[in-house]
């Protein structure tokens, strides 16, 4: 089950659950998609992975034990311990390569 993570790693914007601008790559780091496509030009700094919007998960269970009522977002905000330099250096390295090449 994904995590929802509460802000971007990168510029620590607010991305609540229901928000149509957060980024995540299959490790969950969680990016807005301004610095997803600016910043890091759709590669995750900390795997290299591509970064996909992430799904929004409904407020009300429709199914009985779904939705944000049985499976809250997470509150605890993360950062990214990558320098600039060395997140812009994997972004550059891997940009132009596709995803499933990395």
């Amino acid at each position: 089950m994904l995590t929802l993570h509460p802000n971007c790693e990168i510029c620590d914007a607010d991305l609540p659950p229901e928000t149509d601008q957060a980024r995540i790559c299959t490790y969950e780091c969680t990016y807005c998609a301004s610095c997803a496509e600016a910043v890091l030009k759709g590669v995750c700094p900390n795997c290299g992975g591509n970064i996909v919007p992430r799904p929004i998960r409904p407020k009300g269970a429709w199914r009985s034990g779904t939705g944000l009522e049985n499976h809250p977002a997470s509150t605890t905000r993360r950062h990214n311990k990558y320098s600039v330099e060395d997140r812009k250096a994997l972004s550059d390295k891997l940009k132009d390569r596709p995803a499933q090449d990395r």
